[in-house]
């Protein structure tokens, strides 16, 4: 009859069985946190950090605990005397003690394990949260996060337009919120954080919610601005929009939403981040007949560079991040009565000071009202421009990150960048140099109703007005050029 093995087993110890069961626990998350972000019906980029970098972690940990505790025992093993009695994990169902400390421990376990289980599917939903996203990497995401809550999309959830469908968006989902991670950890990451360049095509995201085909027609708006002169000259205009729709069943598609005609598709080559220089652009129309446009200097080959095909974001790439430029939120802040118009240089001394620049936010939000407090000691109403100020700063500046309206191009106008004028500059031509996307005039995609201020607005023209500069000659179409979105260049 044999015998049984009498040689010491190391893994008999306390230490060694709570990593064991620390193990077998983020195996369990592990396997809950992969099978819930699978079957969900969109990814999560920050569930790979959770999946693949924390459970796997503590996994590691569990079964560091093993070892050690093992060597530990082996070590009392080895160092006890002949005889001696060896420290050994021995339950004796027998005893009351070893009864209560076996059912504390399982107790334990189980408990730890539901936890576990309730843990991770609870952080899966917070890692879905704006809160997570924009909080938890505090200061690289503070700008988006803070210009995410005052844009049109605040309600939107960040993964519904962030993350994609399909294994490869799923993939790359997950390896992206790995390398922030890393980048968060180790302080490696822009400033300005850079735009994402392959967002999902605009059908998987904007047209969930908006008809791409919706006939919108023409929309009624008035933008008043601010000179930045003593008596903060105001100058109005008062355009109708030309927006109109891509419906080809509702007529002949039109307006500036033509650009998203179904019928047809309009594609481009894009250099820089931003995709502000637009040298080559192809248009199919609905027949099949293709017509290229391209700028004098572009020598390149179409077929080996990338090619874009023009969505909502080739015009509409702000949608929930937009910064706005000094001159567009003071003029906003003084049309409102936020900031009082008839304060002398009111226009010229705030932009001044939310242009200048500071090494902190805490640092602008001081002495931007100590400047102003200078400027207007004694004068009523400056604690309430002082307090608009700090207010448009916070949600437009981020000195920390390097983030503002200068970072981030807005293209769904042509004033302070260039924005339509990618293209239709004149300058895009055929081979045969003899069609061109033009630059046409102010009212292509509007007409101007009225423009001035008192009852110059109020001399409507249905056919429109010709626009003319107030305080300068005016005689090209590239505003942008001027127009800074501060105070224009000399």
């Amino acid at each position: 009859m044999s015998q049984p093995d009498s040689r010491p087993s190391y893994l008999r110890n306390w230490l060694s069985l709570a990593g064991t069961v620390l193990g077998l626990s983020a195996f369990f998350a592990f396997v809950l946190l992969f099978a819930v972000d699978t079957f969900s019906h969109h990814g999560n980029p920050y569930m790979g950090i959770l999946t693949y970098v924390v459970a796997p972690g503590f996994l590691l940990m569990g079964l560091a605990m093993v070892a050690v505790g093992a060597w530990m025992h082996r070590k009392h093993l080895r160092e006890a005397e002949p005889g001696a009695d060896l420290p050994s994990l021995t339950i004796d169902l027998g005893r009351p003690a070893d009864q209560r400390r076996l059912l504390l421990f399982g107790g334990g376990s189980v408990a730890f394990l539901l936890l576990t289980a309730f843990g991770s599917f609870q952080t899966y939903h917070y890692t879905e949260s704006v809160q997570f996203c924009g909080q938890v990497c505090h200061t690289p995401m503070k700008p988006e996060f803070v210009t995410y809550q005052v844009s049109p999309h605040a309600k939107i959830e960040c993964v519904k337009c962030h993350v994609g469908n399909g294994a490869g968006a799923y993939v790359k989902a997950k390896m992206n919120g790995v390398h922030q991670l890393v980048g968060v950890i180790t302080g490696d990451y822009g400033r300005p954080i850079k735009p994402p360049q392959n967002l999902r095509p605009a059908q998987d995201i904007c047209e969930q919610c908006h008809w791409a085909q919706r006939e919108v027609g023409k929309l009624d708006r008035t933008y008043t601005h601010f000179l930045a002169d003593e008596t903060n000259t105001q100058f109005s205009v008062r355009l109708s929009l030309n927006v109109g729709g891509g419906n080809p069943r509702g007529g002949e598609p039109g307006g500036i939403h033509w650009h998203m005609n179904l019928g047809h598709k309009v594609e481009y080559i894009a250099t820089g981040e931003h995709r502000e220089n637009i040298p080559w652009v192809r248009l199919t129309d609905p027949n099949g007949v293709v017509t290229e446009f391209t700028t004098k200097d572009f020598k390149g080959d179409p077929s080996k560079e990338r090619v874009h095909t023009m969505d909502c974001m080739d015009c509409h790439n702000r949608p929930a991040h937009r910064f706005l430029s000094p001159n567009d939120a003071v003029d906003m802040a003084m049309a409102s009565g936020k900031i009082d118009p008839s304060v002398p240089w009111a226009k010229s001394n705030v932009v001044q000071v939310l242009t200048a620049e500071y090494a902190t936010e805490s640092e602008a939000l001081a002495k931007i009202a100590d400047s102003l407090q200078a400027h207007y000691a004694g004068k009523s109403g400056v604690q309430t421009m002082i307090a608009e100020a700090q207010r448009i700063y916070s949600q437009n500046f981020f000195p920390e990150m390097k983030a503002d309206w200068r970072a981030y191009p807005d293209n769904v106008s042509h004033k302070n960048w260039a924005g339509c004028f990618r293209c239709h500059d004149g300058l895009h031509k055929t081979a045969d140099r003899k069609r061109t996307l033009k630059a046409s005039d102010c009212n292509s995609c509007h007409v101007i109703l009225a423009q001035g201020s008192g009852e110059e607005l109020e001399k409507l023209n249905p056919k429109g007005h010709n626009f003319f500069h107030l305080d300068a000659e005016y005689s090209d179409f590239t505003c942008h050029n001027c127009h800074t979105g501060a105070f224009p260049k000399e």
